[in-house]
């Protein structure tokens, strides 16, 4: 796997690490209190690296490709938000996150 390709994985991985501390910060009381939360100002620095990252991935992996290959993260998401933050995991959620990985298939086929 090139250096691109791992920086996009990287940029995935770490995107996700920030959402989730996003999340884990939405529990206080107060707008102030959630965003000076010490999860919400580590998952902000993980969402500006991961952007960091992404640019490095942009430099040589096409945007048509590199963007739809994020969608994985929906995937991560569905089940980060049921297992860590007890969200529910219906039939209609999984079957719509199975929908778009079909689509990122697709495109990555074309």
């Amino acid at each position: 796997m090139s250096l691109y390709w791992s920086a996009l994985a990287a940029a995935i991985v770490t995107s996700m690490g920030g959402q989730a501390l996003l999340k884990a910060g939405a529990g206080a009381s107060s707008f102030l209190g959630q965003l000076f939360d010490p999860r919400t100002l580590v998952g902000l620095v993980l969402y500006g690296g991961a952007a960091l990252l992404y640019i490095v991935a942009l430099r040589r992996i096409p945007m048509s490709v590199a963007l739809p290959f994020t969608a994985v993260s929906y995937v991560a998401a569905l089940l980060i938000g049921h297992y860590a933050f007890n969200e529910a995991l219906g039939a209609m959620r999984v079957g719509a996150v199975g929908l778009i990985c079909a689509g990122v298939v697709v495109l990555a086929l074309s």
